[in-house]
């Protein structure tokens, strides 16, 4: 099986690709606003790791059977994808969120104690406005999994489909 023919790996690949792009009108949708940032960051709906282990689980059942060792091993590493997406990456998501609302309080507390003599004197640099310092939103709600599965396992069906036709 070559690379380009590795039906599992396109899947899975394809996946995370199309994830990401439907993020993008879901979050307009549902927010009535959204931002081009949204297309490679974490988190989100759908969740495209958990696409892609969807995918790539669906595309093993597929091609192998689904009392496959290939599915079984998939699956076992799938499931640890999505209890990591919404459970230890939201507490980190979590924690981000406090640890901006503490860095906000100690700047706005040392700036009292500090008011610059003149506005040049004032760089306006401030931990929390560079978003790369603390990412706020890391995880997943359990919809956002659920669709992530949902999606996955329709890009499973819809390449197979592709596959056979072509």
């Amino acid at each position: 099986m070559g690379l380009l023919t590795n039906f599992p790996l396109i899947c899975a690949m394809s996946a995370i690709l199309i994830a990401q792009l439907i993020k993008f009108p879901i979050a307009y949708w549902i927010h009535k606003r959204t931002s081009l940032k949204l297309l490679t960051s974490t988190g989100g709906m759908p969740s495209s790791h958990t696409a892609a282990v969807a995918s790539l689980i669906t595309s093993l059942g597929l091609d192998y059977g689904f009392g496959s060792p290939l599915v079984a091993i998939a699956t076992t590493f799938g499931v640890i994808v999505m209890f990591d997406a919404m459970g230890v990456r939201r507490q980190s998501g979590y924690q981000g969120i406090l640890l901006r609302h503490l860095v906000a309080l100690i700047e706005k507390k040392s700036s009292a104690k500090q008011l610059p003599e003149n506005e040049d004197d004032q760089q306006g640099e401030s931990l929390i406005t560079d978003e790369s310092i603390i990412d706020k939103y890391l995880g997943h709600e359990p919809i956002e999994i659920a669709g992530g599965v949902v999606t996955g396992i329709f890009v499973a069906f819809f390449i197979r489909w592709l596959f056979q036709i072509f």
